[in-house]
């Protein structure tokens, strides 16, 4: 609100979950090409590191439909000035989602991954609940374009 009074968090909760729905599909097909202005520069150089070393599986453990984002909530909230003046925000999310990709019970680094199962035990299909950290930035210095860029992806024991 310090830089934007029409600023709201619902409706920023909301784009930030689409953004995140369409760039964790994206990196799990490996069209990084289409992230180019999504992400910025630094982070979109990682992805192409981290993610042609990735098995299928974890590929598709990053990909979050909008229906199976379970539960968002905001991290950090930052404003802070560079050396040239400009204003910038950015913002925290954390997002919880379910997805059926075929995981180990135990994926690297002993970390428990929950499961749910849906349906009797002759029809079960396994979900998991997996996390991922998305920041999100925006420059506020007069004019700038109004855009958030996504400035850190973190996908915990999946993109390492």
């Amino acid at each position: 609100l310090y830089f934007d009074s029409e600023f709201s968090i619902e409706e920023f909760t909301r784009g930030a979950k689409q953004a995140f729905s369409v760039v964790s599909q994206l990196l799990s097909q490996r069209k990084l090409d289409l992230l180019d202005g999504l992400v910025s520069a630094e982070v979109l150089q990682m992805l192409k590191e981290k993610i042609s070393s990735l098995s299928e599986n974890h590929r598709d453990a990053l990909a979050a439909d909008m229906d199976a984002i379970m539960y968002t909530t905001e991290g950090d909230v930052r404003i802070y000035y560079d050396d040239d003046g400009r204003k910038f925000v950015s913002i925290l999310m954390r997002f919880w989602y379910l997805n059926g990709a075929n995981l180990p019970d135990e994926v690297p680094g002993e970390t428990k991954v929950f499961q749910i199962v849906f349906g009797d035990e002759s029809t079960k299909e396994k979900r998991h609940i997996l996390t991922a950290n998305y920041e999100f930035q925006r420059e506020f210095t007069e004019g700038a374009k109004p855009d958030w860029t996504i400035t850190r992806i973190e996908h915990p024991k999946l993109l390492e």
